[in-house]
């Protein structure tokens, strides 16, 4: 199957006038339902853009993954108003452990009819879609998928990058065209603290070094106690501890690889890294990062964030700063972007993710019964409406439309204007960014830009000032790569391996469990017996498929 190059970056979304509609009427016909008659429909479901989806209330299992804004998905705002409007009930099994439950409930085979949120890899699609555990959804997509084949039309890489080699699409995607994401590998550091310390932020690794030295050893919250943490970081994406560190040393995409001559290379196995791994060693001897970066969640980190004796967190890598501090208090506002920082060998770079999509957000089982009911209700998650209530909230208690004066955080007209949550029932209002939703940048930055809520506005300005600059020339970046069945399973065989083996080893290194000099080439070896150049090989041979087309 041929496949066009993407760079999403190009792409935006044009929404219609009509997306702030509060609500609608219970039976809604799209254009494409005229297109199909209705005794070509499965007789429990109502035509393609009618609702409700099903004629009498259905109940189907969906499996989700966690979120630490939504306090039950079953009592859940949004859940209901979806229930309402497609007469679909959703029976809940929520895994604070996604990964961990997905490999359990696939490999037992009690495994839901629909995942949810589990944003499944490429990898994991094709191997599972391959065995017929995920259902096709092509036919299924031509015959209800409404919203579906707008967002295909509008955003075509949407549709590309949901597609796997043999064609098939196995898992709906999550569009989040969110220009602060692209730059997601962050690095957030206490403006209070810098200032009580007499200091500026750091632009290079050794100054990042004398901050973390001064908030240790300075007292910078005042309380005359040694409780700072200089450097916290958790186990989740975007906070692990050395991912923003070492894009001073060595450069690379979200997957760690980068191109060099035209060829695929890792960086977990070059002499830069390993002198990453040196310098975080370094601070974890001295105390600069707090132990339980390498094993806490997101909800521990936030503890720590929320200590309720003094402000004790220093600098964090985290996408935003409500990953550590609640967005309804005051204390998130402390902290500011550190661009990224200049190594010892002068490399300095952000790490770029220019796709505004999130892969197998929706996937359909072959457990579900009547897979033409789970279909229409994602594609009606891609609807203006559903996405605004599933992101947003309720109209007029969560957000309500742009007023004809308000500007929006790309200093255009705002569409939306977000008020907050202090509205009652605001904290189990929304799926908090679990499941389908469409958001292009246009949605995005058409927020109106608000100083009393002015997170997104914060995000915006900080990535755009400190760290678009530093993004990689397009040209020097690996596009979308896609493999065969056959090489799909040989890479999941072999990434697990070494993922597994890379996070435990470098942790122990930073950590001083093991010695990097004496334990450096052990650990290259080992990459190389736990077949890594063959999984570059396999990705060096996609490359260069896709650059002969």
């Amino acid at each position: 199957m041929q496949r066009k190059k993407f760079l999403g970056s190009a792409l935006c979304l044009f929404l219609s006038a009509t997306v702030f509609l509060s609500g609608c009427n219970k039976t809604e016909t799209a254009t494409e339902a005229t297109t199909q008659p209705e005794a070509a429909q499965n007789e429990l479901v109502n035509p393609p853009g009618v609702l409700p989806i099903t004629k009498e209330k259905t109940t189907i299992k969906v499996m989700s993954r966690t979120n630490p804004s939504v306090e039950n998905f079953a009592t859940n705002e949004f859940t209901k108003w979806l229930e309402e409007k497609t007469n679909i009930h959703i029976e809940w099994d929520v895994a604070s452990d996604p990964q961990q439950k997905l490999n359990i409930s696939l490999a037992s085979g009690d495994y839901p009819d629909v995942y949810l949120g589990f944003n499944i890899t490429p990898v994991q699609l094709s191997l599972y879609g391959k065995d017929g555990v995920f259902i096709p959804l092509n036919k299924l997509i031509d015959k209800y998928g409404v919203e579906t084949k707008k967002m295909f039309a509008s955003l075509p890489y949407t549709k590309e990058l949901s597609s796997n080699f043999d064609g098939n699409i196995y898992g709906l995607p999550s569009v989040n065209e969110c220009f602060h994401c692209t730059h997601s590998s962050k690095m957030w550091m206490n403006q209070k603290w810098l200032d009580a310390v007499g200091m500026k932020l750091p632009t290079t690794t050794e100054e990042f070094y004398q901050v973390l030295k001064a908030f240790k050893e300075k007292d910078p919250n005042g309380n005359k106690k040694a409780d700072e943490l200089p450097l916290v970081g958790a186990n989740i994406a975007n906070s692990y501890v050395d991912t923003y560190l070492m894009q001073a040393f060595i450069d690379s995409d979200r997957s760690m690889q980068f191109l060099k001559d035209g060829k695929i290379k890792v960086a977990f196995n070059q002499p830069e890294y390993k002198e990453g791994l040196k310098y975080l060693n370094k601070l974890f001897k001295e105390g600069l990062i707090d132990p339980q970066s390498f094993t806490q969640d997101r909800n521990q980190l936030r503890k720590l964030g929320e200590n309720p004796d003094a402000e004790i967190l220093g600098a964090i890598p985290a996408q935003n700063p409500t990953v550590f501090n609640l967005l309804e208090g005051p204390r998130w506002k402390d902290y500011v972007a550190v661009p990224p920082l200049k190594g010892p060998g002068g490399v300095q770079a952000s790490k770029y993710i220019p796709q505004g999509i999130t892969t197998g957000s929706f996937v359909i089982t072959n457990k579900m019964k009547n897979p033409e009911i789970a279909m229409r209700l994602a594609d009606f998650l891609y609807s203006e409406e559903a996405t605004m209530r599933a992101v947003l909230g309720r109209p007029d208690m969560e957000w309500k439309a742009a007023g004809p004066n308000d500007i929006g955080i790309n200093g255009k007209p705002a569409k939306y204007t977000v008020l907050g949550n202090s509205s009652p029932g605001a904290k189990n209002a929304t799926w908090g960014q679990v499941g389908p939703s469409l958001r292009s940048n246009d949605w995005r930055l058409g927020q109106t830009a608000d100083p009393k809520n002015p997170l997104e506005d914060i995000l915006y300005k900080e990535t755009l000032n400190k760290y678009e600059p530093y993004k990689p020339d397009p040209k020097n970046a690996i596009p979308t790569l896609f493999f065969t069945n056959d090489q799909s399973d040989e890479i999941a065989n072999i990434s697990k391996t070494i993922d597994d083996y890379r996070k435990e080893t470098t942790a122990r290194m930073i950590i001083g469990d093991l010695d990097i000099d004496k334990k450096w080439d052990e650990y290259v070896k080992n990459l190389d017996n736990m077949k890594l150049p063959r999984y570059l090989q396999i990705h060096q041979e996609a490359y260069d498929a896709m650059k002969k087309k």
